[in-house]
């Protein structure tokens, strides 16, 4: 299902050190993104989720994420409102091919485990997992040739088709920034292509965190249960 753009909805459709914010009844976070504000539009909590990080929450709350050559996986309980964001890229590595043990392909499947096992601690089931994916944009000056916007865009999608994750909805590829809100608890998103905005900013987001990714020591080994 492919989500229109300009806010239409989605329905029905690094890493830093972890940041935990547990409370004792059911309405906890974890959490790899510590950007905490009160979105007036919405007049909802909410979290802005930079290149690296992410967001796991039962509570109703807007994760927020601008993306251009990233991709965010939105994924979630369907039954128990129980949903998370992550916003990351695979290394630049040339050399790897797309070996599914390059440490590129490692890192990605880390970006995504990381964020499901903290789904499943929270209480989520995995056979009630699904996820709507977005971003994958070419838009890093450099970067056309190497198509880093589609390479993500087909790992996010590869790696939940593999897992058994239903894709329910899906905003990929094209040459646009994307802003992308997300509502865990009703699973609703809203899409807005940045098509005039100024992305200066974006692109220099996206490449500092992308030199950052070439100096880690990405390996990517985390075993879901």
């Amino acid at each position: 299902m492919l989500i229109p753009h300009l806010w239409c909805s989605a329905e029905p459709e690094s890493l830093k050190q972890v940041d935990r914010a547990m409370h004792t009844d059911k309405d906890y976070e974890e959490v790899l993104s510590p950007n905490l504000y009160f979105d007036k539009n919405f007049e909802i909590e909410a979290v802005k989720i930079l290149p690296g990080e992410y967001y796991v929450t039962t509570r109703d709350m807007a994760l927020v994420t601008v993306l251009g050559s990233c991709v965010a996986a939105c994924i979630y309980d369907k039954t128990l409102g129980i949903g998370g964001m992550n916003h990351f890229m695979l290394p630049d590595d040339r050399r790897d091919g797309g070996d599914i043990l390059s440490p590129s392909m490692r890192y990605g499947t880390y970006a995504m485990e990381i964020m499901i096992n903290e789904l499943l601690k929270m209480g989520a089931k995995r056979s009630n997992l699904e996820a709507k994916v977005f971003g994958g944009g070419n838009v890093l000056r450099g970067f056309t040739v190497n198509k880093v916007g589609q390479t993500n865009a087909v790992f996010v999608v590869d790696y939940l088709r593999k897992e058994n994750i239903r894709v329910a909805a899906q905003d990929l590829l094209d040459i646009y920034p994307r802003k992308v809100y997300y509502f865990p608890r009703s699973s609703r998103v809203l899409v807005k292509q940045l098509r005039g905005v100024h992305n200066d900013t974006i692109i220099e987001r996206e490449q500092a965190y992308s030199a950052r990714l070439k100096m880690a020591d990405v390996q990517g080994d985390v075993e879901l249960f």
